[in-house]
């Protein structure tokens, strides 16, 4: 087997109407592709797809019971939490300060987690460029 890189992490969602307006306008990801069931965000890297849970059985758990997070790196963590706060989404965790950078947890519709990291390197051209306070640039 030769992996060559991750193409897109799924999300299996309850609503997916309700968690494209939350990725989308909220977030502020961009649509990559859309089709009836399933959603590509997106534009470089892996992409987040969206896709709804079956229609036949219960969508059970969230990512506090089975370990998904998802990850997003930002430029300025207290502005991101500022805004996604006015925007009502649900704050799981505060602002953390830790030695690699600061973090806060929020949750998606789903409860899904999701991790929003700014970077503390000491030298700052490490940092991974074209973000700038919560949504991609």
């Amino acid at each position: 087997m030769n992996i060559k890189k991750v193409g897109n992490v799924i999300l299996a969602v309850k609503d997916i109407d309700k968690s494209l307006k939350f990725y989308h306008e909220i977030i502020g990801l961009p649509i990559k592709r859309q089709r009836r069931s399933w959603v590509d965000l997106g534009t470089s890297g892996a992409l987040l797809s969206l896709h709804p849970a079956s229609l036949t059985a219960q969508h059970i758990g969230s990512s506090i019971e089975n370990g998904i997070t998802i990850g997003f790196l930002v430029g300025d963590v207290s502005s991101a939490v500022e805004e996604l706060r006015s925007k009502g989404v649900k704050i799981h965790r505060e602002i953390v300060d830790r030695d690699a950078g600061k973090n806060a947890v929020i949750l998606d519709p789903d409860d899904y987690l999701i991790s929003l990291f700014e970077p503390s390197f000491d030298d700052k051209t490490e940092q991974t460029t074209g973000y700038h306070g919560f949504t991609p640039a």
